[in-house]
C-alpha cells in the first residue's frame, strides 16, 4: 500500500510538472492558466498556506485541496495538451521535489498580508476598548 501511495504522490507532481508545461500553451483559457498558477506556485513552495504543525487542518491542503485544485485544472484544459504536456513533463521529472521562489514569494505574501490583517484588527479592537 505504501508504494502505491509513493507511486500516486510521484503521478501527481508530474500531473503538476505538465500543468506548469501546458499554462505556456495558448489552446488553455486565461482563467484555466491563473488557476494552475497559483497551484503550480503552492505545490512547488516550501512553504504551506496552512502548517502542518496544526493537528489534521495542517495536512487538509496538501491532502484534499492540491489534488482537488490540479483534478479541476485537468478537466478544464483540452485533453491533447495534457497528454503532450505530460509526455514533456516525464521527460523532464527527474526529483522528487523542486522549490519554486516564485511560489514561496507568494506565500509568503499570503501570510505578511494575513498577519497586517490581524495586527491590524488588533488596533482596532484595542482602540475600541479604549474608547468604552
Amino acid at each position: 500500500m505504501f508504494e502505491k501511495l509513493k507511486a500516486w504522490a510521484r503521478a501527481l507532481m508530474r500531473d503538476v510538472l505538465a500543468i506548469y508545461i501546458a499554462v505556456r500553451d495558448p489552446r488553455i483559457p486565461l482563467g484555466v492558466k491563473l488557476l494552475a498558477l497559483a497551484t503550480v506556485a503552492y505545490v512547488f513552495s516550501p512553504i504551506d498556506l496552512i502548517p502542518d504543525f496544526i493537528p489534521v487542518i495542517g495536512y487538509l491542503d496538501d491532502l484534499v485541496l492540491v489534488p482537488m485544485a490540479i483534478w479541476v485544472i485537468l478537466r478544464l484544459t483540452p485533453e491533447i495538451v495534457i497528454a503532450e504536456c505530460r509526455v514533456k513533463a516525464k521527460k523532464q521529472f527527474v526529483g522528487n521535489e523542486a522549490v519554486s521562489v516564485f511560489g514561496t514569494a507568494i506565500v509568503v505574501m499570503i501570510w505578511v498580508l494575513f498577519g497586517f490583517g490581524v495586527w491590524w484588527w488588533m488596533i482596532d479592537v484595542d482602540v475600541a476598548i479604549s474608547a468604552q
